[in-house]
């Protein structure tokens, strides 16, 4: 089963976490039709897969329409956001349910032969992440 690996920054992936941030923005998108299983990279200087989530249905459209449709529970300032979309003229929404928070974060550099962090994503063999998790118990 494929998943996908998603790069956050540490300040976003804490909003996730609170619950204060239930929508990921992304310029690009992976096939979700494959992807069942979203796992969430926290970025340098944590540099570990945190949780993971179910992608709901995701939400194409103009950073306007996306920022009307979704600024409650985007976890982001109106200027981040549109700072992010800076000359775009598409994105996409990407809503975070079913969030599993791992106890022990994961070490991709442990889990993965040659481990590179994605600059927004890759597709990963989730049974990999899953006996990851499962040796942490």
């Amino acid at each position: 089963m494929t998943g996908v690996l998603l790069s956050i920054k540490p300040k976003y992936v804490q909003a996730i976490l609170e619950g204060t941030k239930h929508y990921e923005f992304r310029k690009k998108i992976f096939n979700d039709s494959n992807s069942k299983t979203v796992y969430i990279y926290s970025s340098s200087p944590m540099k570990k897969i945190v949780a993971c989530f179910h992608p709901g249905k995701i939400v194409q459209g103009s950073p306007d329409f996306l920022w009307e449709q979704f600024r409650e529970f985007s976890g982001l300032s109106e200027s981040e956001f549109f700072n992010y979309f800076s000359g775009k003229e598409t994105g996409y929404a990407i809503p975070i349910d079913e969030l599993e928070t791992f106890e022990e974060p994961i070490n991709p550099y442990n889990t993965f032969e040659r481990f590179v962090p994605p600059q927004s994503f890759c597709y990963v063999d989730s049974p990999s992440i899953v006996q990851s998790t499962n040796e942490l118990k």
